[in-house]
């Protein structure tokens, strides 16, 4: 074995457990669907709330398809299971803790050569409790959080009772905090007779958003004998009621069109293959293999060193090395999360033009760019076709992960963020430099030089499951992989990474769509 396969396997050894810790750590964090269910009620909600012209048929039928029928039933029902996930998941960090506490503990002491794997520590166990206390920390916020709105939606369905005694669990088992002082000001404004805190409306303006900020503030404003306020707030919530429908309409109409048509699209592919053999038109190039000069030990160079090495070590150290600023803004979050993946980009492609120029210049169909041809309508099929293939597994994956299993940190920070130049710049990240980057490696060069050892179709799979691994998100390998067949068949197919490009580009662009209007929903 050579030095350089020595050093690689020595890299590739480290890699290795550095991605699987990070793997099991996103199996320890919750995954953002349910979040997004609860932004997509909190938007149901609003646009519920709409009082449209009853000589309008059209609006009120398209009010009820969209909003449903019974819209505070839907929504209390969305809030108690997230609720009763949040409670397991506080039961669970429990019972870590106290396992965590019951380990043997030994203090630090100098590496010795030994049989057998060493006692935690007593640093290494503060650590770990000091993360989970965190994660504690935040589930019994969460709880609190929920349990204020699942008592507005108890109280708006005629049932003050049971909203009092949600609120005053909150007060009893919870910490004194802003979240219970708010809890006791829900508790005064339904109760009978009402009692109003000094503090309610600064307490209500900073603890509820949206739809039960509206209905605290309607009990608010009623009880205090102000009609100018309510009917000011009334003409808000109509206002915020029909900018939430044309919400819902882009978040759900689009998507479904587009699923349904990749739906109609699927169908005609598998019925063309069925007839035509090889002669359909998703059998077109299926068996051509690239013409790869270079062998297994520069794509192993490529990925270990260029990808996960800089991703993982060179680019983290080199911002860490860095000063930060004192304030973290989501436009320094936004930035700082560009630059990261720009680096991480230019020391890929480094890595790949030193490790492949010897084979310049290239056989004919490597890194193809041809703006003729029709790139275009396989990108956008692709991305119409991938719709229902990923919803399908998404809902597979949720019942196997239930709610665990870590996202994409840059997901939660659109669905928070409302500041548009960093939306902006988070937009351009993930729509434009993520799928140029991704498409021209994965899809440009694993993908090709893996026909040299496998066919058409392994090398599909293979490079898919390394691009679903490589996001470092546990519950997304599964739905990234079926996405990542998806990339390669259209590029197998067409021969052109612009038609990849194009489909990885609408699918991130209609994510952070979708987050952005849905983090709205709370404004």
């Amino acid at each position: 074995m050579t030095i350089k396969r020595v050093i690689l396997s020595l890299l590739t050894l480290v890699v290795i457990f550095f991605t699987g810790t990070s793997l099991w750590a996103s199996w320890q964090q919750p995954q953002i669907n349910s979040r997004l269910e609860l932004s997509q009620t909190n938007l149901l909600l609003r646009a519920g709330q709409l009082q449209g012209d009853k000589n309008d048929a059209n609006l009120t039928k398209a009010s009820k398809t969209l909003v449903g029928e019974e819209p505070l039933a839907a929504a209390t029902k969305q809030y108690q299971e997230a609720r009763e996930s949040a409670q397991k998941n506080l039961a669970k960090a429990k019972n870590q803790l106290s396992l965590l506490a019951q380990q043997p503990s030994t203090t630090p002491a100098p590496p010795k050569p030994q049989e057998q794997i060493a006692p935690i520590t007593n640093n290494s166990r503060r650590g770990q409790q000091k993360q989970l206390q965190k994660s504690l920390n935040q589930i019994e916020k969460l709880i609190g959080e929920l349990d204020l709105r699942l008592g507005i939606l108890q109280a708006q369905q005629q049932k003050p009772e049971v909203a009092l005694t949600t609120w005053q669990n909150t007060v009893e088992n919870s910490p004194p905090s802003s979240l219970t002082d708010t809890a006791n000001v829900l508790i005064g404004l339904w109760s009978n007779p009402p009692k109003v805190f000094p503090d309610a409306e600064r307490l209500i303006q900073a603890n509820l958003d949206g739809w039960f900020q509206g209905r605290a503030f309607a009990q608010l404003y009623q009880i205090q004998q102000r009609p100018d306020a309510l009917q000011t707030l009334q003409a808000a919530e109509q206002e915020q009621a029909q900018e939430a429908l044309f919400k819902l309409a882009i978040i759900s109409t689009i998507p479904a069109i587009a699923g349904l048509t990749g739906l109609a699209l699927l169908i005609y592919l598998i019925f063309g293959r069925l007839t035509k053999g090889k002669e359909a038109l998703i059998s077109q190039n299926g068996e051509l293999r690239w013409s790869t000069p270079w062998d297994w030990e520069t794509v192993w160079q490529v990925f270990i060193v260029g990808f996960f090495l800089m991703g993982q070590f060179v680019v983290p150290l080199l911002f860490a090395l860095i000063p930060k600023p004192e304030v973290t803004t989501a436009r320094v979050q936004a930035l700082s999360t560009l630059a990261t993946y720009l680096f991480l980009a230019a020391g890929a492609v480094t890595v790949l033009y030193f490790s492949i120029r010897q084979f310049l210049p290239l056989p004919t169909g490597w890194f193809r760019f041809k703006l003729r041809g029709s790139w275009f309508l396989w990108g956008i099929g692709g991305y119409c076709a991938a719709l229902p293939l990923v919803v399908i597994v998404s809902l597979i994956n949720q019942r196997i992960w239930q709610g665990q299993g870590g996202s994409n940190p840059l997901l939660s920070l659109v669905l928070e963020g409302q500041d548009r130049i960093a939306l902006a710049i988070f937009f351009f990240t993930a729509a434009i430099a993520a799928p140029l980057f991704e498409e021209f490696l994965f899809r440009g060069f694993l993908l090709p030089s893996l026909t040299r050892y496998f066919s058409v179709w392994q090398a599909i799979l293979l490079s898919s499951l390394l691009f679903a691994v490589a996001h470092l998100s546990l519950s997304e390998i599964l739905p990234l992989a079926v996405l990542g067949v998806v990339l390669g068949v259209v590029y197998t197919r067409s021969r052109n990474l612009l038609a990849p490009m194009l489909l990885h580009s609408l699918w991130n662009s209609g994510t952070l769509i979708s987050l952005f209007i849905l983090g709205s929903s709370s404004t």
